[in-house]
């Protein structure tokens, strides 16, 4: 194999530029690597870096080739492209989905070659693309600053989304040459569990070889090959189970199949994972269940890890994931509008127990339906499906994101509702037959949100049946206890925005930027309207923010309370709801927007949050009525007993017991296990209760805005011992939080602080070094005391 990764030259249709390239990368990387153009993240460079998208670009190298028979392979082509070899046009692609392997032998040469790919601009190409429709095909302007990204099959959000820069960028994943001989392609592995025993069937895809042989846990099997592919089933006896985050060890074995030389291995879990969705007396269900045990999905969405792939890095996004494992969660949801992940993506999935909602990459447009159009679709997902299909942690395989809504969004669908209608369920179908083609018997589930098989009703607000996306607190500007009046049976998104951490505005802004206002600061606010509503929220909720600063903490807060409101609702409804997954875990660049983690991964305020209302054992309040109930929710792998003290807290720290219980809480559903009056929470006081025996945790709940309290000056004392802080207070402080001057993780914030209860937390910083701290909390953010 000679991989033809490395550095290239880049240069333009004019000729005025020539670059180095590294590869794997992208275009929009490599100018600023040369310094051809500024940091398109800082300021508001982004918007003098479009003109890259609107022409085309080549990139060239020379290798050298000892000769014999060989394969072009490439991977992550992005998008319309051609490849010559020595001259000859060897490929012509516009999908950078897919894989491509390219018989070249006839165009090597011994010694010296020339490659050269010419990469389309993707704006000419797309808009050439929708001029040559037979009726037009809406795009999603709001989400689209460059349009018609519907037309081509690549990253959807590349011309701009809610929440990203709009850079239409191009590149490449991998190329390489592979001397042709015999080779092991893809391994299809499906699974059935009955008795103890585990069943793994294998379809090995293989060019040259006439048998192979198969090993897992210690058992062996040869199988023939027919047509290209050797099929076989390996009996695993008392398997070692794979189990999602929370419910046991996400174990995995190595596949090993060989032949002729050639030598593949695969990591496999071995887990039984159903989607459970019938019919039932409120209308359909949606859940999932693992090994047999219903599993309450607790996450979020994800998006791609930057907005440019040329600064993706291994290390980088295992840091989001493992962020996401250690606030409990159990699932990821890679969302429609940006791209399969590779390889070692699902690798990562499988070894920290996240379960993977994968859509197929279709978001938000209409898309043609043409019989070119269908064709590509159905390579790509014949392709993908192959290639990621063993992974453990794939959970469900979805249509698309949020297409059924789009056939309401356009004046062409609201006008012509049957054709786009035809034509949606076109590619629909499309992509299932392509998904079952491959891996027959997988968990499909054709959109998100759907109410279900051949269902086109309004799943944003009707809470009956399926997965819902829920939006109306954020986008219609609802009180956050609008969250509680619906019950969804599986809400797949929900969120609600709030400003980076200063920690990221500050690689963007300028101190003279640090206003809501700025440009700058609106420039990286790409959902229109959204600094207003974070701030009329934010008068709704609190007194408003001394300064510029407390008010980024203060966004943050409301966002945790804003999502925590949801989550701990639907979780008390278990099992009638059976997961959340929260917009959005991660971002793209440093924006404003719905994640818990900034642009770099250091975790916001509400990441923390969700540390503790994602817990697999946890005690929410609900309001019911004229009183509260205390409900226990356990999604761990057996029952819990738990003491729980349930008290009035006032603002100057005193604490006076209204309840206290003990209970067995059992794991097929949420429990009452406590209720107070509101009656007894006198003016001024909040509800506070603490629980402790197989899982302990504290909560507080206000009944009031958080603005009608006359807080007092917590007087808040740090002591700092090495990694270990210590904090104090002589009043109540709520939502107390620290920052650092250096990168690092805070193991626990947005904590309540009570007299008498001093709270210990640790900081790792990423690299070594001491760290300075800024603290905050209510008091300080909105009266301006310390």
């Amino acid at each position: 194999m000679l991989d033809l990764a490395g550095v290239w030259t880049l240069s333009d249709e004019s000729g005025s530029q020539n670059v180095p390239f590294a590869l794997p990368g992208d275009g929009i990387t490599a100018l600023h690597a040369a310094g051809r153009i500024p940091d398109p993240y800082f300021g508001s460079n982004e918007y003098s870096c479009r003109w890259i998208s609107e022409q085309d670009w080549v990139a060239r190298r020379s290798f050298v080739y000892a000769g014999g028979a060989a394969d072009l392979v490439i991977e992550g082509l992005d998008t319309v492209a051609e490849v010559r070899l020595n001259g000859a046009l060897v490929l012509e692609a516009a999908n950078s989905f897919r894989r491509y392997r390219v018989d070249v032998t006839g165009d090597l040469r011994r010694g010296e070659n020339q490659i050269e790919i010419t990469f389309r601009s993707p704006v000419q190409a797309a808009a050439a693309l929708q001029a040559g429709m037979p009726f037009y095909i809406p795009y999603q302007q709001v989400n689209g600053p460059i349009p018609f990204a519907n037309m081509l099959r690549k990253q959807q959000c590349d011309f701009g989304w809610d929440w990203n820069i709009a850079l239409g960028q191009f590149g490449l994943g991998a190329i390489r040459l592979e001397p042709q001989g015999p080779r092991i392609a893809d391994i299809v592995v499906t699974q059935s569990h009955s008795g103890g025993v585990a069943d793994v069937s294998l379809a090995v895809h293989v060019d040259g070889l006439a048998d192979v042989t198969a090993t897992l846990c210690g058992v062996t099997q040869t199988a023939q090959v027919r047509a290209g592919v050797a099929r076989l089933t390996l009996r695993i006896a008392s398997p070692e189970l794979w189990w999602p985050a929370g419910l046991g060890a996400p174990v995995l074995h190595e596949l090993k199949v060989t032949g002729g030389g050639a030598v593949a291995t695969r990591r496999i879990g071995l887990r039984s994972l159903a989607l459970v969705s019938v019919p039932d007396a409120a209308g359909r269900s949606f859940g999932f269940k693992v090994n047999g045990q219903p599993v309450f999905a607790r996450g979020a969405n994800w998006i791609p890890a930057d907005a440019l792939n040329g600064r993706i890095t291994v290390d980088g996004v295992r840091g989001l994931l493992q962020s996401a494992a250690l606030a409990n969660m159990n699932m990821i949801r890679v969302w429609g509008g940006g791209r399969y992940e590779p390889d070692w993506f699902y690798d990562l999935c499988d070894e920290m127990g996240l379960m993977v909602w994968q859509d197929f990459m279709f978001a938000c447009h209409m898309y043609p339906s043409t019989p070119e159009f269908l064709a590509e679709v159905g390579l790509e997902v014949r392709d993908v499906v192959a290639r990621i299909n063993h992974h453990a942690c794939l959970a469900v395989w979805c249509g698309d994101n949020e297409l059924i809504g789009a056939l309401t969004w356009f004046p062409e669908t609201r006008k012509d509702r049957d054709r786009y209608l035809v034509n949606y369920d076109r590619l629909n179908r499309t992509v299932e037959a392509a998904l079952q083609s491959v891996l027959p018997g997988a968990n499909w589930w054709p959109s998100s949100p759907s109410p279900g098989p051949l269902a086109f009703g309004d799943a944003w607000h009707d809470d009956s049946s399926g997965d819902m996306h829920f939006w109306s607190v954020w986008h219609e500007g609802r009180d956050f206890d609008h969250y509680r009046d619906v019950k969804p049976r599986f809400c797949s998104e929900f969120g609600f925005q709030s400003y980076p951490s200063m920690q990221a505005i500050r690689k963007f802004a300028d101190p003279a930027d640090f206003n809501i206002a700025a440009p700058v600061m609106e420039s990286h606010q790409k959902n229109a309207g959204g600094n207003a509503r974070i701030a009329e929220t934010m008068f709704r909720y609190f007194r408003f923010p001394v300064d510029f600063e407390n008010f980024v903490y203060l966004s943050q807060v409301q966002q945790g309370l804003a999502i925590k409101t949801a989550v701990t609702q639907w979780r008390s409804l278990k099992p009638h709801c059976m997961g959340t997954l929260y917009w959005q875990l991660n971002d793209t660049w440093p924006v404003c927007s719905w994640a818990s983690l900034d642009h770099g991964g250091n975790w916001k305020l509400l990441h923390h949050m969700a540390k503790d209302f994602y817990a697999p054992v946890t005690v929410v309040a609900v309001p019911e009525g004229a009183g509260i109930a205390l409900k226990a929710v356990n999604d761990g792998p057996g029952p819990v007993t738990l003491a729980l003290v349930v008290s009035a807290l006032s603002m100057e720290g005193r604490t006076r017991e209204l309840r206290s219980v003990q209970a067995s809480v059992g794991t097929a559903a949420a429990e009452k296990i406590a209720e107070v009056a509101v009656a007894s929470l006198a003016k001024g006081e909040v509800l506070h209760w603490a629980w402790s025996g197989d899982a302990e945790g504290e909560d507080i709940h206000a009944i009031k805005p958080w603005k009608a309290f006359d807080l007092h000056d917590p007087k808040v004392l740090i002591e700092v011992s090495g990694d270990a802080i210590t904090l104090t207070a002589q009043a109540f402080a709520p939502f107390v939080a620290l920052e650092a001057d250096v990168p690092g993780r805070f193991s626990d914030n947005a904590f309540p602080l009570i007299p008498g209860r001093p709270r210990s937390i640790r900081f790792a910083p990423d690299a070594p070094g001491a760290a300075r701290f800024t603290l905050r909390h209510l008091y300080a953010a909105t009266y301006g005391q310390t």
